[in-house]
């Protein structure tokens, strides 16, 4: 099981907002931070948007900011949103053809393994994954500090 790239920039992004939620991002910025491809970070920011983890205001003051508390968004739930297909074998897709299709014990094992998976991920929230960490992930990711006299 591999995580799509799309799914990565989606996660990534949500914890570098987790890391200092009081302030407005720009999708530069995490893209800089993370040393990605801003054109498909912008497509990301896109989808999280729809699906309500991204609250996103363009133009002078605009950027973008977690849509709910980082205790609130179940990684399960991203991943969820984020992956376009969880076809792990052809016979997964619609219309996939394979020789063996209904008559092999290797699609009910998968599937079982991929709700599995799933399933862990739904037993984290994105507050679990930077919790105890936001010096060290400011630090690796460059953001700087933000106090209310600036």
């Amino acid at each position: 099981m591999r995580l799509t790239q799309y799914t990565d920039y989606a996660l990534r992004t949500l914890i570098y907002l987790a890391v200092e939620t009081g302030r407005r991002h720009t999708i530069r910025d995490v893209a800089e931070a993370y040393g990605v491809s801003r054109h498909h970070l912008t497509k990301v920011v896109q989808h999280l948007h729809h699906h309500g983890f991204v609250d996103a205001t363009r133009g002078k003051g605009g950027g973008i900011t977690l849509a709910r508390p980082a205790r609130d968004i179940a990684v399960g739930d991203v991943f969820r949103k984020m992956e376009t297909s969880s076809a792990l074998v052809e016979c997964f897709q619609h219309g996939g053809e394979c020789a063996i299709q209904g008559d092999c014990g290797l699609a009910p094992a998968l599937r079982e393994a991929l709700n599995a998976f799933t399933s862990v991920l739904d037993g984290y929230t994105l507050e679990e994954l930077v919790d105890n960490r936001q010096h060290q992930l400011r630090k690796i990711l460059r953001i700087p500090l933000v106090t209310l006299d600036q």
